[in-house]
């Protein structure tokens, strides 16, 4: 269970540092929704 609340508080920054350096909406809105893909993926897969 840590690995995984690891896991997700890594991406988490990492979609925030990007936020911060990005200031283009539609740029953070597809950078989310490859984050929750990657990290579903990562959870889910086998």
């Amino acid at each position: 269970m840590k690995k995984i609340v690891g896991f997700i508080s890594f991406f988490i920054a990492i979609g925030m540092l990007l936020m911060m350096i990005t200031h283009n909406r539609l740029a953070g809105l597809i950078i989310i929704a490859l984050l929750l893909f990657l990290g579903y993926h990562c959870i889910c897969s086998d």
